[in-house]
């Protein structure tokens, strides 16, 4: 594959390649593109029906370019293998994968880090760093998500969307489940470490993300989203010992559904019933004085916590009419 970019890549990244997959990204995948073709010339863009000239733009800079057709529902898991088998067919030799959103920008360093690290430690099957947001003080949602990509340096259980993969790891377990529309990445993640990978979080810069949330419905629907994940994965991988997921599920319809429906169905017998809810300010209390004292916004990210129990269990009743009513599955998209 070829890319128009300038400084000539380094040598130490020759067997490093670059999936980045969009949909109507805008000028969030341009700076997504730009900030990976000085460094790495193996690029590979999934478009999935972008409107924006997206896939136009990838192939002036001389991108590698795969478009999704629309007989089967758009995926980013579906999109990432169809990203990996392109770079593969194109650069047999790769032995190392990076996949990144195209809302997002990898930070000066990280490829030659986390290629660095995966060679040096060949029980491991993916790396990722500190993913940030680009913009967390535009709004408290943009914030929320700043505080999620927090993960800790060490050992992992699962990794986010952008991560570098040992391509070895990825053959082995078959890639990604294109079926999944959310949670795909920690999914892949349990059947790498069923087979006896490890996954590794560095700690270090990463990846710039722009969530562009600015609106409560776009948080309401991502919420949704990860409530139908939560769901997903307890039913596939919620048995002993792994039990997947079981929890978030478990939270999320106890706090969205369960709770709220006794005391509606409390106050059918007696109005006094309805001081129940005093129960949710109460576990706003309790997670605030859990944050630390200068974390910004804790009251309001507190109450977003607990307040998005309710999409959550959205998500997961969504999840499971489509479960049992067989019905194909799409993308909960919140931008």
């Amino acid at each position: 594959m070829t890319a128009l970019a300038s400084p000539a890549p380094v040598a130490l990244l020759d067997d490093v390649a670059v999936v980045t997959i969009g949909r109507n990204e805008g000028e969030r995948f341009r700076r997504c593109l730009q900030s990976i073709l000085p460094s790495c010339p193996h690029v590979a863009y999934v478009d999935s029906g972008s409107t924006d000239g997206s896939a136009e733009f990838a192939r002036a800079q001389g991108t590698e370019v795969v478009v999704l057709g629309t007989g089967t529902p758009f995926t980013a898991a579906r999109a990432r293998n169809a990203g990996l088998e392109r770079v593969l067919a194109e650069m047999p030799g790769a032995a190392f994968i990076q996949f990144v959103d195209g809302d997002c920008e990898i930070e000066d360093g990280w490829l030659a880090e986390a290629r660095a690290y995966l060679s040096a430690h060949p029980d491991v099957a993916a790396v990722f760093g500190r993913r940030r947001e680009r913009f967390p003080d535009a709004s408290i949602y943009n914030l929320i998500c700043d505080l999620e990509w927090q993960v800790p340096a060490g050992k992992a259980l699962y990794c986010g969307g952008d991560a570098m993969f040992r391509v070895e790891a990825l053959r082995q377990v078959g890639g990604y489940r294109p079926d999944l529309i959310a949670g795909e990445e920690p999914e892949l993640c349990v059947r790498l470490r069923q087979q006896g990978w490890s996954i590794q979080s560095l700690g270090s810069p990463m990846t710039l993300h722009d969530a562009a949330m600015t609106r409560f419905s776009q948080w309401w629907r991502r919420s949704m989203r990860a409530g139908y994940a939560f769901a997903q994965g307890a039913h596939i991988h919620g048995a002993p010992r792994e039990r997947h997921w079981v929890r978030e599920a478990r939270r999320g319809l106890i706090w969205g559904l369960g709770l709220p429906a006794a005391i509606l169905g409390g106050a059918l017998v007696t109005p006094w019933a309805l001081l129940l809810f005093g129960i949710y300010p109460a576990q706003v209390a309790r997670l605030y004085l859990r944050r630390r004292a200068d974390e910004p916004s804790a009251l309001r990210i507190s109450a977003f916590q607990v307040l998005g129990k309710l999409p959550e269990a959205l998500g997961q009743l969504r999840f499971w009419w489509n479960h049992f009513t067989r019905r194909e599955a799409h993308l909960i998209e919140y931008k």
